[in-house]
Parts: C-alpha cells; sequence; structure tokens
C-alpha cells in the first residue's frame, strides 16, 4: 500500500474513533499535534512516516479516559496498521513512540529514545503550553469538575506517576505539575523555539489571573 494510502486510511480512522472525545483530546488535538510534527520534521533527520503515524495514532485511547489502562492506545493502534499491512518493523517503533510519549507527571522516567519520537513529542507538548494549552487545561478541568483555583492547595511537584494519574487539584495548579515545566523538555531545537514564546505567553496568563483574582486589575 503506497504511503500516502496508509496515512489517509490512518487520518479516517481516527476521526471515526474519536468522535465525541473531550475537547483537549480530539480529532483536532490530533490535527494541531500532526502539523506541527511536520513542521519540526523538517528540521530533522527522520522517518516522516513514523512520524505521521506517531503523531496521528498517539493518543487513540488516552489511559486517562479508560481507567488509566495504558495498554488500550498500543493495542488499537497495533490492530489497526497490522490489518492495513504496514511493515512489523515501523508498528514496532509506533507503539513504542505511543507507550512513551506521554508526561506521566515529573518523575516518570521515559524507556525509549529515537528521533521520531523526540519531534513528536515535543509537537504534542507544544499543544499543551500556549493560548492552546491553557483552553485545553480549562476545558479538561471543567470536564472534570475541578475548582479553577484555591490558594489553600498548593501545586505539588514531587508526585509519583500514580499520584499525578488521580490527582484532582485545581486547574491553576496544573500549570506548575506540568505546563510550565515542558518548555526546558524539548528535544529539539524547533520544538525549543516554539516552547519558549508559548512558555512567556502563559506566565503572562498566570501574572493576570492572579491580579484579576486579588481584584487588582
Amino acid at each position: 500500500m503506497r504511503t500516502e494510502d496508509i496515512i489517509n486510511k490512518t487520518v479516517l480512522f481516527v476521526q471515526e474513533t474519536l468522535q465525541g472525545a473531550e475537547g483537549g483530546h480530539d480529532w483536532w488535538h490530533i490535527l494541531r499535534v500532526w502539523n506541527t510534527a511536520k513542521r519540526i520534521a523538517q528540521e530533522e533527520n527522520v522517518d516522516t512516516l513514523v512520524v505521521s503515524l506517531g503523531a496521528l495514532l498517539h493518543d487513540i485511547a488516552d489511559a486517562k479516559f479508560y481507567d488509566g489502562d495504558e495498554t488500550l492506545g498500543p493495542k488499537k493502534a497495533t490492530d489497526f496498521l497490522t490489518k492495513l499491512g504496514v511493515d512489523k518493523a515501523i508498528i514496532d517503533h509506533v507503539i513504542l513512540i505511543i507507550e512513551n510519549i506521554s508526561f506521566k507527571g515529573g518523575n516518570f522516567e521515559q524507556k525509549f529514545k529515537s528521533p521520531e519520537l523526540d519531534v513528536i513529542q515535543d509537537a504534542d507538548r507544544l499543544d499543551a503550553i500556549g493560548a492552546i494549552g491553557i483552553a485545553r487545561t480549562f476545558n479538561y478541568g471543567g470536564f472534570k469538575n475541578r475548582e479553577l483555583y484555591n490558594p489553600n492547595i498548593k501545586p505539588n511537584l514531587k508526585m509519583t506517576k500514580a499520584e499525578y494519574k488521580k490527582s484532582t487539584a485545581p486547574t491553576i495548579n496544573h500549570f506548575y505539575e506540568k505546563l510550565l515545566l515542558l518548555s526546558d523538555k524539548m528535544n529539539t531545537k524547533t520544538g525549543l523555539k516554539i516552547a519558549k514564546q508559548r512558555h512567556e505567553y502563559m506566565e503572562g496568563f498566570l501574572a493576570q489571573f492572579y491580579a484579576e483574582w486579588e481584584g487588582k486589575r
């Protein structure tokens, strides 16, 4: 099967699978990550098919929406790509990307590295910061009925992976527990450049948020 056909069929599969998904983890999230990954890949020596498939399938079954089951996404992706007749080496690489792309809390150690994962991980993390990152964070907080902010509940920067997954802290805490940490975790020069601007935007938002909270602006 031609590369173009594989990608087109994957797009349709992802769009169908993510119908009705939470707004921060829907098809539009996938599309943004894919587009950003392709942009970053132009500056990197990578397998573009693996980058496209990894970006398109990285959130095909996000564990946070499936009772923490981290095996479902890789299984769905494996079954789909196998039916398409994709080369096993490519499938194996894509699965390793899906298994290792997520943040999972500050104490999580990534067990696999590749230039393709670096590209997709940067693209995914970039979608978690800046204006869209802020929108996604509050959308998910509303989805989980969390407080916007509670000055009595401080961010926890020493959570284990299990604690991070079970956290019910106010949405503002998530900026400190994840979003503001991401710009220093970029893998590529292009990712780092984009992240710097988006990080500064978030800092400005937080300054405005606290000023409004206290009635100063």
